[in-house]
C-alpha cells in the first residue's frame, strides 16, 4: 500500500482552505493514513516524540499544526491502538471488564456485545498511523477528521447527500469515537461516519461539549468541499 498520490489530484491546501472559512473551524481538518511498514512513511517525517492517545494525536494536528508518526508503542490507549490495528486486544477489553469497572454498562456482558461490534484492523496490520492538519499534509491521506459544532456537521452531511441523496447512518457506542468510529470505520467502510465523541475523546483531546467528530473517506474530499460552497448559502439552508 505505496503513498502514491490518488488519480484524480486533489488539492488538500484548497480544500482546507473552503472547510475552514465556511465552516470557521477552530482548528485544522486532520488528514490522517495508516502506514502497514516504516517503509511507508514519507521521508523526513517526524516520529511523535511522546506517548499519548490516538485522539490527542488527532489534536496535535487539529490544533498545534503537528505533523508526526506515531508507531504501535507511542499508542497509549489500548483500545484505541487494536482498533487501529496497531496492536492485540486486552483480555480485559475482550471479556468486557476493562468498560464494566468504569461504570459504562451494566454487566461485563453487555461491554463485551459492544466490543464485538467495534470495528477494527487486524493486529499488526499497521506499523504507524500518519497524521497532518489537512492544509500541510506530506502524505495521501485515507481518511479526514473534523471536529466540529452540531450545526457545522448538519452542513456536511447536506454535503455529504448533495449529489446522491439518501440516508446517513451513523455508528457510535459512545466508546472509542475518534478512533474506532471516525478513523477505522470510515477506512473500512468507504462512508462519512459521524460519533458524538467519548469520555475519553473529550477529556484527553480537546474535543469541547459544543463539539462532535465526523470522519470522511479522502476520496470524497473534492464532493464534499463542492457541496459544501452550495449547502450553506441555499434559500433553506440556516
Amino acid at each position: 500500500m505505496s503513498n502514491e498520490p490518488m488519480k484524480i489530484p486533489v488539492n488538500y491546501g484548497e480544500a482546507a482552505e473552503t472547510l475552514k472559512t465556511i465552516l470557521g473551524l477552530k482548528g485544522s481538518p486532520v488528514a490522517i493514513r495508516f502506514a502497514p511498514s516504516k517503509e511507508d512513511i514519507p521521508a523526513g517525517m517526524a516520529e511523535l516524540d511522546k506517548t499519548i492517545r490516538h485522539c490527542s494525536m488527532v489534536n496535535l494536528a487539529r490544533s498545534e499544526g503537528k505533523i508526526f508518526y506515531a508507531p504501535a508503542d507511542k499508542h497509549e490507549c489500548n483500545g484505541g491502538a487494536w482498533s487501529l490495528g496497531l496492536k492485540e486486544i486486552t483480555p480485559t477489553l475482550k471479556n468486557g471488564e476493562f468498560y464494566f469497572k468504569l461504570g459504562k454498562f451494566d454487566s461485563a456482558a453487555a461491554c463485551k456485545r459492544t466490543i464485538e461490534k467495534v470495528t477494527h484492523l487486524s493486529p499488526g496490520e499497521t506499523y504507524a498511523t500518519l497524521y497532518a492538519p489537512l492544509e500541510k499534509t506530506p502524505f495521501t491521506p485515507q481518511v479526514i477528521l473534523i471536529v466540529t459544532t452540531p450545526r457545522n456537521m448538519l452542513k456536511l452531511a447536506q454535503s455529504t447527500l448533495f449529489r446522491l441523496g439518501g440516508r446517513i447512518y451513523a455508528e457510535f457506542s459512545g466508546i472509542q469515537s475518534v478512533c474506532s468510529d471516525a478513523t477505522t470505520q470510515t477506512y473500512l467502510t468507504g462512508r462519512p461516519n459521524f460519533s458524538l465523541g467519548c469520555d475519553g475523546s473529550r477529556r484527553f483531546s480537546g474535543i469541547t461539549d459544543d463539539e462532535m467528530v465526523m470522519g470522511f473517506p479522502a476520496e470524497m474530499l473534492p464532493e464534499i468541499t463542492a457541496a459544501l460552497k452550495i449547502v450553506v448559502g441555499a434559500a433553506g439552508s440556516k
